[in-house]
């Protein structure tokens, strides 16, 4: 037995694990730099769904915001009133974010921007978001786009959740639909954004720059996955493997850097899943499981994006960036970086 894990913790770990509620989006799972990850564990267990204490000398909180479940744990001193006041700086934040950038509400800048043509003002932090986007797009061939909501729609992921299909519309071309200058867009027609490639890790590091405006400069933030560390002492995080969600495929240590994942075993009904193929007008099949790591948790969530549609040499111009990816044949491609974290299980070549 693992020493500190008696078996009725074992018992009661493996069956949260297998409960899977907490992180239904992305394949990654975490253990404090403090403590190993159990043996048996890294190869025979889930990565979604387990709750763990924050890490000794830290303070967190978890909460549900834009969709997904958030843990934030800071490591340096925070006294009950400081908690209480990052605590509603970080809300704040958020709302904001989800003001502007949601698709799912009916009060939204981008729903607004879905039911008429005109100039929209943006705030000051979407240049690098609309900077990131269109680079990816090019890069792409236009397959990564901020203009695929109405296919994600249509598809059944609307804003009610009914995953009811309906007649798939052509996604627009970028520039015969909008352009973006400063911080304002002009649209030509109604237009159906979604910002779902980077807008939840361009979030993460917007609540990190909070966190830092407010003094602190070690934490974690992890939303649904989509994870910004800063501190002394690295982040364990298991990757898990897409083929068989009960097993991890490896351990990564997280130091300053932040990682994100995407997978096609996730988000899925009916014959879709959540990442999809504009060109194609279905959900993309090439590529099963993507990993990346990268300075800003925007630039890690859109490559880990991008890596379905394009080889990593194609997208070195997104910025540096680390990767693994696993495609439709059991076959792993990784970087330097990433590759000496993976143990590569039965069935991933």
């Amino acid at each position: 037995m693992t020493p500190g894990l008696t078996r009725w913790s074992l018992l009661k770990a493996t069956r949260a694990a297998w409960l899977a509620v907490a992180y239904p989006n992305l394949n990654l799972m975490w253990w404090p730099a403090h403590r190993s990850p159990p043996a048996a564990l890294t190869r025979r267990w889930t990565v979604f769904g387990l709750k763990r204490a924050p890490r000794m000398g830290s303070t967190g909180f978890e909460f549900k915001a834009i969709g997904t479940s958030w843990k934030i744990e800071i490591y340096d001193d925070l006294s009950p009133s400081g908690h209480k006041e990052i605590k509603l700086a970080i809300d704040r934040r958020i709302d904001q974010f989800d003001q502007i950038y949601s698709r799912f509400r009916p009060d939204s800048l981008v729903s607004q921007i879905a039911k008429s043509p005109g100039k929209y003002q943006f705030p000051d932090d979407s240049v690098e978001l609309f900077k990131l986007y269109r680079t990816a797009y090019e890069l792409t061939v236009g397959l990564v786009t901020p203009l695929i909501g109405g296919m994600m729609a249509d598809a059944g992921y609307d804003r009610d959740y009914s995953f009811k299909q309906r007649p798939i519309r052509t996604v627009p071309d970028w520039d015969e639909v909008m352009s973006f200058s400063g911080t304002t867009l002009t649209t030509r027609q109604p237009v159906q954004l979604d910002f779902g490639a980077a807008g939840k890790g361009y979030l993460v590091d917007l609540v990190g720059e909070v966190l830092e405006r407010h003094g602190y400069r070690q934490y974690l933030v992890n939303a649904g996955g989509d994870m910004r560390h800063r501190g002394r002492s690295p982040l364990r995080v298991g990757l898990e493997d897409p083929t068989d969600s009960t097993k991890a495929i490896g351990v990564f240590e997280l130091r300053n850097k932040s990682l994100c994942a995407s997978a096609t075993n996730r988000r899925r009904w009916g014959d879709y899943h959540h990442v999809m193929d504009p060109a194609a007008q279905k959900s993309t099949d090439r590529v099963v499981a993507t990993w990346a790591v990268a300075d800003t948790t925007a630039l890690a969530d859109m490559a880990a994006t991008a890596l379905f549609f394009s080889t990593p040499d194609q997208l070195h111009q997104l910025g540096s960036f680390e990767y693994a990816l696993i495609d439709k044949g059991g076959h792993m491609v990784a970087s330097s970086a990433l590759e000496p974290a993976i143990f590569k299980p039965k069935g991933i070549q």
